[in-house]
């Protein structure tokens, strides 16, 4: 039996970027199912995993506008490191990525840092303002 090379070259094509290690490190909001928060000046931790709350936090950080490849030139260290955790398979370990979050005092609104992305985003005030209150444990 004959083979078509162009239909070989398609196939192979097709095989290696079906295979790629490179899964976009992009994170799709509607996986998100946890959040760990750590509260840096009073050192509390909690963990985010209602769903009602994680569907909250998938609207605003949906919200927040980004700036890629800069790093945050902060005078403070962060008010909260939030950890997120997102489940693409049930059998497979959830993918984990890291903002770094600064809440002004100055216009109330927010500033993120995107570890794995070095990227820079902000929430107007009254979206920052929601961010708090859904992230501070109470």
């Amino acid at each position: 039996m004959k083979q078509n090379p162009f239909i070989l070259s398609i196939m192979t094509i097709l095989l290696l970027i079906g295979c790629s290690k490179d899964d976009s490190k992009e994170f799709d909001l509607k996986q998100l199912t946890r959040v760990d928060i750590i509260e840096e000046k009073s050192e509390k931790e909690f963990i985010i995993a209602e769903e009602e709350k994680i569907e909250s936090l998938r609207n605003i950080i949906s919200k927040i506008e980004w700036e890629k490849d800069i790093k945050p030139q902060m005078s403070e260290k962060e008010d909260m490191i939030a950890t997120l955790f997102f489940t693409y398979d049930k059998n497979m370990p959830e993918r984990i990525t890291e903002y770094s979050i600064w809440f002004s005092k100055k216009d109330g609104s927010a500033v993120i840092f995107h570890r794995e992305k070095n990227a820079l985003g902000s929430l107007d005030k009254e979206n920052a303002q929601t961010l708090r209150e859904l992230l501070t444990d109470s």
